[in-house]
């Protein structure tokens, strides 16, 4: 069984997820607790969870059995996304002890202790979302060669899909200066690369209002806080999760490819390919800003790695309309896509939607996507058998192997000794060895 102060953390969802899971993760270690993996017994499980990826109650419960089968006398914790909008629900999962909305998580350790295990629903403590209205820093390191940095939080779109500011209340940041800061500490541990995270990059600047009721002006903009990190010395990295179209404005691209630090690798939302759609979408752009958007940087970094997020099988989706989607993608100089398959989510407008698409259909046309974007990937890493990159080295699960990538995202694996982890080497690109994966070689 597991000492009396152990934890474990599990983590589900996005870059955002995982930074706010490190810093949950240290705050415990600074309580005295000491911290083992997700599968060995531990005294408290917190699991944090993601309201964007499909089948998200299946995901929780399958975390929760999972804790049990390591400790079935633990306290198991669950908070994030989808504990924010559906904390009752989480409650009555046999086993729960407690669930945190998005304004407590950042203050389990003063609710774990109130616990008290036994027949019955877990203990809830999640208010509204209205609560969660200020910005709590967050940063990982430790667990991975990069460090996910948060600088922004929340939203403020109304697109009709999506429940994130249901669970993660209105959008605000970080201050730079702040930011700068944690920089500096994530510097300290020999980190080489940060990657940027947020909800809504691209809206970096938002504040808490001062005077409740009305909204704080924005002291600063996205190109700031990236003008501002290009001043870091020792991070040799940076790199941005992903960003609106709209607010990726040219002069975002144009200091990208002019920087020593950013790389050359943007993920775009672009989500679908049919105006009509985007508009049902209530997303705020057209494609033709999306197609602008990406020619702009064609033209600036030729080299640029893109990838692109879309949605298929949205209300009102009509065969013709994912054409112009398939269509539209075919034809975009992007290098890979994620592609979603949509799933109801309650509490929002496109749920109310007529025109429901059979789930058969929509799994085809997933499928569809998934080939562009495989054959897409394909061209792209083949551009590049024969030239040499710098590349961060990681571990790799395979013995006598590293991993790694270079900077406009090309995936690598180079025979090396661990030495070598955290590393930026000199590599020779040989050839595709599978879908996402380049061999290399160190160059001499």
């Amino acid at each position: 069984m597991s000492t009396p102060h152990t934890a474990a953390f599990h983590t589900l969802g996005c870059k955002l997820n995982f930074s706010e899971s490190s810093t949950i993760r240290r705050m415990f270690e600074e309580k005295g607790y000491h911290t083992v993996e997700f599968d060995q017994a531990a005294s408290v499980y917190v699991i944090n969870t993601c309201s964007v990826t499909d089948f998200a109650d299946k995901k929780c419960r399958y975390a929760v059995r999972k804790a049990q089968q390591a400790n079935p006398d633990a306290k198991i914790v669950i908070m994030g996304c989808y504990a924010q909008l559906k904390p009752y629900e989480i409650a009555e999962i046999p086993g729960v002890d407690l669930v945190l909305g998005a304004a407590q998580k950042f203050r389990v350790l003063d609710y774990v202790d109130q616990i008290t295990q036994g027949p019955g629903k877990g203990l809830v403590m999640a208010g509204e979302v209205e609560e969660a209205n200020s910005f709590v820093e967050s940063f990982s390191f430790g667990d991975r060669t990069r460090s996910f940095l948060k600088v922004q939080d929340g939203c403020d779109y109304k697109c009709s899909f999506c429940t994130i500011p249901l669970a993660r209340g209105k959008s605000r940041s970080d201050t730079i200066e702040n930011v700068m800061t944690n920089v500096a500490k994530i510097e300290s541990k020999g980190v080489k690369e940060i990657v940027l995270t947020g909800v809504n990059l691209g809206d970096f600047g938002n504040g808490t209002a001062v005077i409740e009721g009305t909204k704080p002006k924005k002291e600063a903009l996205f190109i700031d806080l990236i003008q501002s990190l290009e001043e870091s010395k020792h991070i040799e990295r940076f790199r941005i999760s992903s960003i609106e179209p709209n607010l990726l404005t040219s002069e975002i691209i144009d200091f990208v490819e002019s920087s020593q630090k950013f790389v050359p690798h943007f993920h775009i939302p672009l989500q679908s390919g049919s105006n009509e759609i985007l508009s049902k979408m209530r997303r705020r752009y057209k494609r033709e800003l999306y197609q602008e958007r990406v020619d702009w940087i064609r033209k600036r970094m030729p080299d640029c790695c893109i990838g692109v997020d879309v949605i298929v099988g949205f209300p009102g989706e009509t065969e013709s309309l994912f054409e112009e989607t398939k269509n539209f993608l075919t034809g975009l100089d992007v290098n890979y896509l994620h592609v979603f398959t949509y799933s109801e989510r309650p509490n929002t407008l496109a749920a109310e939607l007529d025109g429901k698409v059979p789930m058969n259909i929509r799994k085809k046309r997933n499928e569809t996507l998934r080939n562009i974007s495989a054959i897409k990937k394909r061209q792209f890493y083949q551009k590049y058998e024969n030239t040499e990159a710098t590349v961060l080295l990681e571990k790799s699960k395979e013995a006598g192997f590293l991993t790694g990538f270079t900077d406009n995202y090309i995936k690598i694996s180079v025979q090396a000794s661990n030495e070598l982890v955290n590393t930026m080497q000199k590599v020779k690109l040989i050839k595709l060895l599978s879908e996402g994966v380049m061999e290399a070689q160190i160059s001499e």
